[in-house]
């Protein structure tokens, strides 16, 4: 009796042990580097979310805590970059919460991100970015110079970038407040939005909305196929607008006295709004399409807009 009173309270404490909070918390780290001669902080997360400020510090710094299944985070420099890296077990499958990480890094230095369900915040750095994660979502604010940010199915949400700008995701949605600079974004089935001081403006949305609200415009170009576009904008002198819709309308809102040379198309089907002026568009004799030219002002800026069986309203 006394050796089967003894095997259940080994029983019960491998137990207690096992499914204790002690036996599912992740490795707690607290490390720093010095980032005298280094030119790159290289980062790569699988899951989790990590946190990454850039400061005036010539130090690179990690807190907080690696997912339960990391076998070690490693944390060296090689040549002029800082690596960042959660190192998981190759062997099997594993589904945990991920590593919890806050990164601090001088805001001159260079920044790769990459991870598969991790999420993303970012904020202060003044140099090249790159992130990249695939179910992740991405938070960024105050970056400058050249920045590539992408998700598969996360959305992307930005504020007060500058620069050379690149927003793209399959499924997520991106929302972009106060831009600057050239940007691109892309999405194939999510909904964009920005309201952006970017003077250059490239925009690919395949089945989602787009929603743009412009301050001074050289140059933008729309591509969408079954969403509905809504552009509000003041195209510079010489300025170019083009557009192209399938089966979903665009509606472009210009300054009042746009000087623009406008060239409307409806190729199979769709109607041409001119809210300008008082022309109005010409229907084919046989068949659906139709095309609606004019000048506003010295016609010295350029609109073009196509589609296929969707509206095209210009106010």
């Amino acid at each position: 009796m006394n050796n089967f009173n003894n095997c259940i309270i080994v029983a019960l404490t491998s137990a207690s042990l096992l499914f204790s909070p002690l036996g599912i918390t992740g490795e707690k780290v607290d490390e720093k580097l010095s980032s005298v001669g280094v030119n790159t902080v290289s980062i790569e997360n699988l899951a989790g979310e990590v946190i990454i400020i850039g400061w005036d510090k010539d130090i690179v710094t990690v807190k907080g805590e690696l997912d339960d299944k990391a076998e070690k985070l490693v944390f060296e420099q090689v040549g002029n970059t800082i690596n960042i890296k959660v190192e998981l077990p190759h062997r099997g499958s594993w589904n945990s919460k991920g590593s919890e990480l806050t990164i601090h890094m001088p805001a001159t230095l260079r920044m790769n991100f990459e991870g598969v369900s991790s999420d993303v915040d970012i904020e202060n750095l003044t140099s090249n970015v790159i992130v990249k994660t695939v179910s992740g979502d991405i938070e960024a604010r105050k970056l400058t110079e050249n920045i590539e940010l992408s998700s598969v199915s996360g959305s992307i949400k930005t504020q007060a970038l500058q620069g050379k700008i690149t927003l793209a995701t399959v499924s997520g949605d991106i929302n972009d407040k106060n831009s600057q600079g050239r940007l691109k974004l892309q999405a194939v089935s999510g909904e964009i939005n920005s309201a952006t001081s970017a003077n250059e403006v490239f925009v690919s949305n395949v089945s989602g909305n787009t929603e743009l609200s412009l301050a001074k415009v050289d140059e933008l170009r729309v591509s969408t196929v079954s969403g509905d576009t809504e552009v509000s904008l003041f195209l510079q002198n010489n300025g170019i607008v083009k557009a192209s819709s399938v089966s979903g309308s665009v509606e472009l809102d210009f300054q009042n006295n746009v000087a623009a040379d406008f060239r409307l198309k409806a190729n199979a089907g769709g109607d041409l709004i001119n809210k300008l002026t008082k022309q109005k568009a010409d229907r084919a004799k046989y068949g659906p399409s139709a095309k609606l030219y004019f000048q506003t002002g010295n016609g010295n800026g350029s609109v073009r807009v196509s589609t296929v069986s969707g509206d095209v309203v210009v106010k």
